[in-house]
């Protein structure tokens, strides 16, 4: 096998752009900002927003990649954190019914959007957008109604705040941090390495031969928007107990946050097309341009734009890259 050829083969796997995008990314915070962020303090501050962001943007990618889209994941967030708040902080009830109610009010959102996405045949985009609204008007209305303030406190402590809120190695990375490992890793097996995976990527690139050929796409819509609305109201219940409080407002920017992450990680906008690990290495990409800024000399009122114009270039870049491989067609007789 030639070089080129083997070349060619690694480009036109879905997480090479995010990779040299990383990189990329990397070099530049390295010229202009130094190696402090690569430091061990400098390394958890962007480990840390890509661990919250991670574990929201790998199921959110995977609903790409079946074709669909779920923005409801913004209001999530503050749902989880606020139901947790204030069943064990306002009421006083153990933790653990708090942290349940999070999970399972997240579970019947995500069955909620799954169901009318596929009973309906309204664009998932449509339908998560007003659940987005609708769950944003329940948390600060029921809020308000029950606590009478936009933001409640939260004191945790025990097993429950050593597993869902706390510092560990050394206190500066979150907890959230091995829990975003460990699910990434779970997801490269189910998705990569099992028939579920398999899937997924056929529902993205023809769904109505994926049905004929006896895939439950049904079943299998319903339970990827299941797993983002749970996510993410996991993330709002962890930040929760780590913060020890809650907002009304906390974790709007989740919602294209976790989009830009999963595009720069190389899933494609129409679908069928994406990895895990470009998920993965398109969420530190997008925590270290967020992170990174600050370390360099660059004047703060530039800041989004540098983000902006950084992000839009990772992007290109792993289109680029893309549309290089997949054009490329190695010559007859080469081995």
């Amino acid at each position: 096998m030639r070089v080129s050829t083997l070349v060619a083969g690694l480009l036109r796997r879905p997480e090479a752009g995010a990779a040299l995008g990383l990189i990329a990314v990397l070099i530049f915070f390295g010229i202009f900002g130094g190696l402090t962020f690569l430091r061990p303090a400098g390394m958890a501050s962007w480990l840390n927003v890509a661990a919250n962001l991670g574990v929201i943007a790998i199921p959110l990618g995977l609903l790409m990649i079946a074709g669909e889209l779920d923005i409801s994941v913004g209001a999530m967030v503050p749902f989880g954190a606020m139901t947790v708040a204030i069943i064990s902080g306002h009421y006083g009830f153990s933790i653990w019914l708090g942290m349940g109610a999070a999970l399972g009010f997240g579970v019947i959102v995500g069955l909620i959007n799954g169901i009318l996405v596929v009973r309906t045949a309204v664009p998932s985009l449509i339908v998560t957008l007003g659940s987005l609204f609708a769950v944003q008007g329940i948390v600060l209305g029921l809020t308000v109604l029950i606590t009478k303030s936009t933001s409640v406190a939260l004191a945790t402590d025990g097993i429950a705040k050593a597993m869902f809120g706390d510092f560990v190695l050394g206190g500066q990375l979150q907890v959230m941090v091995l829990w975003w490992l460990g699910l990434t890793a779970l997801y490269v097996f189910y998705v990569h390495l099992s028939p579920f995976g398999n899937w997924i990527f056929a529902m993205g690139g023809d769904k109505v031969s994926a049905r004929n050929a006896g895939i439950p796409t049904d079943r299998l819509t319903i339970l990827l928007f299941v797993l983002s609305a749970t996510s993410a109201a996991f993330v709002g219940m962890c930040q929760a107990m780590l913060y020890n409080s809650a907002q009304v407002a906390g974790g709007q920017s989740f919602i294209f946050n976790a989009i830009i992450s999963v595009v720069v990680g190389g899933v494609l906008l129409t679908g069928g097309f994406g990895s895990v690990v470009g998920i993965f290495f398109g969420t530190i990409t997008f925590a270290i341009v967020t992170q990174g800024i600050y370390y360099t000399d660059f004047d703060r009122n530039w800041s989004s734009l540098i983000i902006g114009v950084l992000l839009l270039a990772a992007v290109l870049m792993n289109n680029t890259f893309r549309k290089m491989a997949l054009s490329y067609a190695p010559k007859k007789g080469a081995k």
